[in-house]
């Protein structure tokens, strides 16, 4: 009798998913609406969330190191709120050292490229004048193509038209990008405060999560529950440490390469490579284009140089460095990583590579140990069946 009360209750509940799931295929644009206003509301504490779980790595740090010595009264009730102080000001440090290092330098390059520019226009002039001297068929050609009787007093009325409406909606577009900023910062603020909180009861919140996980879900999906976001947690934290590391060694060796052959703006380029490398695979060359710019207004050579230095260093760095310091403190071999990378890119951008490396090494995990049981489980009734 209960085991047929069981199964009503099971099947109820198949045939009540099965509708809801229907009604949302069926009204998929209202759904994808709501879940991304859902999205938007939660967006400021989804962030801080990610900000709390990063700073998590220095503050874990700071008390287990640096404050360890530190107990007593005012221990229990300074140490954590000066751990977390410490590891916000840490963040913003390295973030204002590189803001600092590399937009100066780049404005100043751009600066030189604007002086140079009415130089360049001229010889640019020059030469087309001595070409259309040298070449009169160029212009019969041009004279061939009448350009007297396109209408320009038609062409005129239709730019100032088209000015006059940009003017209006110039300033709508200026009014929507001020309310994003201020939308924006908002946000920002939030996130952060939000991730100081959750950074200051991280123990309070973890032991709410564990009670109601275990009150909601039976034993064994409890067990398994832990046991995927225990291997997350583990692999996020590997994957984020791993790549600070392979950032700063890649960092490292082009300073000192780029001192060797004695390229300009060593100190530059190597905090930019270092900065652009936490972006997995594809990060670096971001770098090498901004540095490769920057060269190139001091010398072209010498920009040629840097970039046949940085293909070697590249090629050294992902075959060598990266399988061994990101993918073997995420488990996952490097055939993988690039997939998930790619995987990753094309679905979520740059947050998606970020994402999708230790979700994938958590997957790989999860199956690698089902495949190995159940081939134990295979061989040991096949032993049994033998004998």
């Amino acid at each position: 009798m209960n085991l047929d009360k069981q199964n009503m209750r099971n099947i109820r509940s198949l045939i009540i998913f099965a509708a809801i799931a229907c009604l949302c295929v069926i009204n998929i644009r209202e759904v994808g609406s709501v879940i991304s206003a859902l999205f938007g509301i939660l967006a400021p504490f989804i962030w801080g969330g990610a900000i709390a779980f990063v700073l998590n790595m220095p503050l874990r740090a700071l008390e287990n190191h640096l404050f360890k010595k530190w107990t007593g009264k005012w221990a229990d009730k300074f140490k954590r709120p000066v751990s977390i102080l410490l590891s916000f000001v840490l963040v913003i440090f390295i973030l204002v050292f590189v803001v600092m290092t590399v937009v100066p330098q780049l404005g100043k390059t751009i600066m030189e490229i604007g002086n140079k520019l009415p130089a360049f226009f001229n010889n640019v002039l020059c030469n087309l004048e001595k070409m259309f001297a040298e070449n009169p068929q160029i212009m019969e050609y041009l004279n061939s193509l009448e350009l007297e009787k396109f209408d320009w007093k038609g062409i005129l009325s239709n730019v100032v038209t088209f000015l006059k409406s940009g003017v209006g909606s110039m300033l709508t577009s200026t009014v929507s990008v001020a309310s994003s900023i201020v939308g924006g910062v908002s946000n920002v603020v939030i996130a952060f405060i939000f991730s100081f909180y959750v950074l200051a009861q991280k123990e309070k919140l973890a032991g709410q999560g564990d009670r109601i996980l275990k009150a909601y879900c039976t034993e064994k999906v409890y067990i398994k529950v832990r046991r995927v976001l225990s291997l997350l947690s583990t692999n996020f934290n590997s994957f984020i440490s791993g790549q600070c590391i392979e950032a700063v060694i890649l960092g490292l060796m082009f300073v000192v390469v780029l001192t060797l052959f004695r390229i300009p703006y060593v100190l530059l380029i190597g905090v930019l490579i270092a900065f652009t490398a936490l972006i997995p695979i594809v990060g670096a060359f971001i770098g090498c284009v901004v540095g490769a710019f920057l060269i190139l207004v001091e010398s072209p050579l010498e920009a040629l140089v840097f970039i046949i230095i940085f293909l070697i260093l590249q090629q050294v760095e992902g075959n060598l460095i990266y399988p061994h310091v990101v993918g073997g403190s995420v488990g996952l071999p490097s055939i993988w990583i690039l997939v998930a990378v790619s995987v990753g890119g094309s679905l979520m951008g740059i947050l998606g590579m970020l994402l999708f490396i230790p979700i994938f090494s958590t997957v790989y995990t999860l199956l690698k140990d089902d495949v190995n049981a159940r081939n134990e489980k295979k061989q040991l009734n096949n032993n049994k069946s033998s004998s």
